[in-house]
């Protein structure tokens, strides 16, 4: 009977401790991925139909483009596309 209680008590300590591990690393993945996902939140796309910015307006949102980028607030790639989509408009 003794033998028989060890072995119960040895496959439950290990089944305990591969849940615990397990659980564990679901944990970190969702962290991880969870953490990816705010890093490629999308930029927002422009309206398909938009109707073109009288040139003024779009001097003034080429300048506050200019002062993000230069700020560090927009990467060089963001810069480039919304600058591309308000030049396009």
């Amino acid at each position: 009977m003794p033998g028989l209680l060890r072995g119960v008590a040895r496959t439950a300590v290990v089944a305990g401790t591969a849940t615990a591990v397990s659980n564990r690393v679901s944990r970190r993945q969702a962290g991880r991925w969870a953490a990816r996902e705010q890093q490629q939140e999308p930029v927002e796309a422009p309206p398909a139909a938009a109707p073109a910015a009288p040139m003024p307006d779009r001097l003034a949102q080429l300048k506050q483009l200019g002062e993000l980028r230069s700020q560090g607030v927009l990467s060089e790639a963001e810069f480039e596309q919304q600058k591309a989509r308000i030049l396009n408009s």
